[in-house]
């Protein structure tokens, strides 16, 4: 039943309207520039805020030829997991987790406790 109701109509794919007194938008052409020397022109309306970088087809940024300087944002201090886990705990404290922690493994396996380490 649902593959009668449109047979034969090309619904979406056919547009009624015309480019008769269509006016585009003025434009303007940019360039961008990437450092191994790619080219890339892209055309915008002159109304647009054109951005100062472009991403280059080789994958690199690539900045808009006589145009400003990017504003290079501050790079943020990547925290690990080391980080986060010393903002929690001392190099003493982690030391000795570490001490229990062995001692339970080696009592799993069958070892004999080794004595501790004095300082």
């Amino acid at each position: 039943m649902a593959d009668r109701a449109l047979r034969g109509s090309n619904l979406g794919s056919l547009s009624m309207e015309s480019d008769e007194n269509v006016v585009p938008s003025p434009r303007q052409i940019t360039v961008y520039v990437c450092d191994q020397g790619h080219r890339t022109e892209l055309p915008f309306s002159v109304e647009a805020d054109v951005p100062p970088t472009w991403e280059c087809r080789c994958g690199l940024v690539a900045k808009l030829l006589d145009g400003p300087e990017p504003d290079l944002k501050p790079a943020k201090h990547v925290r690990t997991h080391w980080d986060m886990l010393l903002e929690r705990r001392s190099i003493p404290e982690l030391e000795e987790l570490l001490e229990e922690r062995l001692t339970l493994l080696r009592e799993s396996r069958g070892e004999k406790p080794r004595r501790k380490k004095s300082a």
